[in-house]
C-alpha cells in the first residue's frame, strides 16, 4: 500500500458544525482506509483563546489561532473549513482562495447571491477544490433515492414536496444575534428558515429532480421584535420565521416546500416525497435508515408502500459500516462527505456540491425571499442542476 498523503485541515469556528466536521475528519480514516489522503487536524480558530484551546484538546487539533487571517496565512494548512456564521463566509472564502487553500464551507454558501458569486469567482480563479456541507445528500437512504430516480424507475416526475419543521424560536424571549442565536439576526444570517432549513430541502430537491425554474412564496415573521444580545436593545426582527413556496421544476413537475421554527413538537422534521408516473419514494429524517417505495407495477393484491431498510452492504456507503440490520446516524453523513472530498482529490473531479452548485441553491433561496416580499412569481435563474 502506498503512503498516505496528509491533508492539513484548518477549521474556523467551534460551534455545532465545527463538532460535526471534526468528528468526520477523525472517523474517516478508520472506515475509509483505502483513501489516499489522510486528514490531519492541524489548527482550529475561534476568537476566545480559552474556548478554542478546550475545543482543540477535545478533538485533537495540534494548534489554535484566534484570528482566521493568521490561520489562512499559515504554510502548514492545505484546506480551510468554514464553520462560522453566514456573514463571514464570503470574506473568509475569498481570502482562502487567494492563498491557494482548498475550501470546505458550511451551508448556505453565503447570505445572498452577490456574495455567493464572488466566492465562486474567487475559487474558480484560484483553481482550488471546494465543497459545501449539504450533508443530507450523504445519508445512504437519500443517496439510494438518487440512484432510484436516475434509474428511471419512477418514470415522468409529477410532484416533489418537502418540509423542514422546528419549534425552538416560539418564545418571544429568545434573543437575536450573538453566539447561539445569530441565525435570528438577518445581518448575520441573511434570511431565516429559508437559508437555514429550506436551503437543505432545495439542494436535495434539485439534486434529485433537477433545476427549479420559478417560485411563488409566502413568509411570515411571527415575533416582530426581539432583544439583540450584542446591543441589549429590543430591535425589529428581519428574518423569516416561516416560509411556504411552490414552484415549477425544469422537468415539468411541481414542487411544494414548507419550513417553520414554529411547529410545536418538531425538533428537526425533514421529509421529502417524489411522485412519478410509475412509482413514488419518500423519506423522513426521523427514520433516516429507511426509504419508502411504491411501485405501481407490483401485482395488485400485494401492491403498496414498501419500507426499505438501508443497511445492506450493496446500498450506498453501507459496506463501510456494520452488518445488515444495524443502522447509522446523522453524524455519518459528515464522515461520508469527508470521504467523498478526499476521494475527489485523488480523481480530480469536483466534490458536489461545490461552490458553483451551491450558488444555484442560493439563487432559489433569494428568489423565494423576493417572491414573498413582492407577492409575485420570481424566476430563479437556475438553468441546470445535475450534480
Amino acid at each position: 500500500m502506498s503512503a498516505k498523503k496528509d491533508l492539513r485541515i484548518g477549521l474556523i469556528g467551534t460551534g455545532f458544525m465545527g463538532r460535526t466536521h471534526s468528528n468526520g475528519y477523525r472517523r474517516v480514516p478508520n472506515f475509509f482506509p483505502q483513501l489516499a489522503y489522510n486528514p490531519v487536524l492541524k489548527a482550529v480558530c475561534s476568537r476566545n483563546r480559552e474556548k478554542v484551546q478546550a475545543f482543540a484538546d477535545q478533538w485533537g487539533y495540534e494548534s489554535v489561532e484566534t484570528d482566521w487571517r493568521a490561520l489562512i496565512a499559515r504554510d502548514d494548512i492545505d484546506a480551510v473549513d468554514i464553520c462560522t456564521p453566514n456573514d463571514s463566509h464570503a470574506e473568509i472564502a475569498i481570502a482562502a482562495a487567494a492563498a491557494g487553500k482548498m475550501i470546505l464551507c458550511e451551508k448556505p454558501l453565503a447570505r445572498n447571491v452577490a456574495e455567493a458569486e464572488q466566492m465562486v469567482e474567487a475559487a474558480e480563479k484560484a483553481g482550488v477544490q471546494t465543497t459545501v456541507w449539504y450533508n443530507y445528500r450523504r445519508i445512504p437512504a437519500v443517496t439510494l433515492a438518487k440512484q432510484i430516480v436516475d434509474s428511471g424507475k419512477l418514470g415522468k416526475i409529477f410532484h416533489y414536496r418537502a418540509n423542514f419543521l422546528q419549534d425552538w424560536t416560539i418564545s418571544a424571549d429568545v434573543p437575536q444575534g450573538g453566539t447561539g442565536t445569530w441565525r435570528m439576526d438577518v445581518d448575520a444570517a441573511g434570511s431565516g428558515v429559508t437559508g437555514d432549513l429550506l436551503a437543505h430541502c432545495i439542494d436535495t430537491a434539485m439534486w434529485l429532480n433537477g433545476a427549479i425554474s420559478d417560485v411563488s412564496a409566502v413568509t411570515e415573521t411571527f415575533v416582530k421584535e426581539r432583544m439583540h444580545q450584542l446591543t441589549g436593545k429590543v430591535q425589529p426582527v428581519g428574518i423569516d420565521d416561516a416560509c411556504i413556496f411552490h414552484c415549477h421544476f425544469a422537468n415539468g413537475s411541481l414542487g411544494l416546500f414548507e419550513s417553520t421554527r414554529y411547529a410545536r413538537g418538531h425538533k428537526a422534521l425533514y421529509t421529502f416525497e417524489i411522485n412519478g408516473e410509475h412509482a413514488s419514494i419518500r423519506w423522513d429524517l426521523h427514520d433516516l435508515n429507511r426509504l419508502e417505495y411504491f411501485d405501481h407495477s407490483d401485482e395488485s393484491i400485494v401492491r403498496g408502500w414498501r419500507s426499505i431498510h438501508v443497511t445492506d452492504g450493496d446500498q450506498p456507503y453501507m459496506d463501510k459500516w456494520w452488518v445488515p440490520g444495524l443502522g447509522i446516524g446523522y453524524e455519518h453523513s459528515f464522515i461520508h462527505q469527508v470521504a467523498d472530498f478526499l476521494k475527489s482529490l485523488e480523481t480530480g473531479e469536483p466534490c458536489s456540491p461545490n461552490f458553483r452548485d451551491a450558488l444555484e441553491t442560493q439563487k432559489v433561496c433569494e428568489a423565494v425571499i423576493e417572491s414573498a416580499n413582492t407577492r409575485s412569481w420570481k424566476d430563479t435563474g437556475v438553468q441546470t442542476f445535475t450534480m
